[in-house]
């Protein structure tokens, strides 16, 4: 049997099984049929099984950088562009919970919703979610992408921003790459120039959040807000 009927015929296999009981596949089948999407004349099996005894779970292959994942053989720009579609859909899948709801009931909300996407960045960034004054959802957006240790963000810019958006409040959110959830200096004396910023023009900020891939830090509840 040729390498191509070979493998031809065991992803004919692989998507019988997916149509009969999705569930019985395993993680490395599952990645097999994902990069057979972007991999058309070749086996996936072996680069399906490397994945996962580097990365160790789906998710940690879904989370891999980019450059950790060219240094793979086989993975090239193609698949690339393939996982930053992946892990973007599912990022977006995570948060349309959130975006749907009639209104929020707390910032642990947005937590959960901030945790999918920025959990395993490797620098750090700043979001927003801005709220009507019934804590509806009017935009969740990037303020700013910093370094592994730090980003910037300007109160005025950001009250500009939630100005142009008609938000009544905000709750803000960065993550700390490194997994340390403990608030610095500057995250504190920044949260305090916001809720500063927004009182005078009447702009609530509920919560200033911290995530790392696991949990959340919440400044308000600590007591710095």
């Amino acid at each position: 049997m040729t390498e191509k009927a070979h493998y031809h015929g065991h992803r004919k296999r692989l998507r019988e099984k997916l149509h009969k009981d999705e569930q019985s596949l395993a993680d490395y089948e599952i990645l097999e049929l994902v990069l057979g999407t972007v991999i058309l004349r070749s086996d996936t099996k072996p680069l399906a099984k490397e994945l996962l005894n580097k990365f160790g779970t789906l998710r940690g292959v879904l989370d891999a950088q980019d450059e950790e994942l060219r240094k793979l053989k086989g993975f090239g720009d193609s698949l690339i562009s393939h996982w930053k579609l992946l892990r973007e859909l599912f990022s977006r899948y995570m948060e349309s919970g959130i975006r749907e709801k009639k209104q929020l009931s707390s910032p642990a909300e947005v937590a959960e919703m901030a945790r999918t996407r920025l959990g395993r960045k490797e620098k750090e960034e700043f979001w927003a979610a801005f709220l009507d004054n019934q804590n509806r959802l009017l935009s969740w957006e990037r303020i700013s992408t910093g370094t592994v240790n730090t980003t910037m963000i300007y109160p005025r810019e950001l009250m500009e921003q939630a100005l142009q958006r008609k938000a009544s409040s905000l709750v803000i959110v960065h993550n700390h790459p490194g997994g340390n959830l403990t608030p610095s200096s500057p995250d504190i004396e920044i949260t305090r120039h916001i809720v500063q910023a927004g009182r005078i023009l009447g702009i609530r900020l509920l919560d200033h959040l911290i995530i790392t891939a696991d949990t959340y830090y919440s400044l308000k509840d600590e007591g710095h807000m």
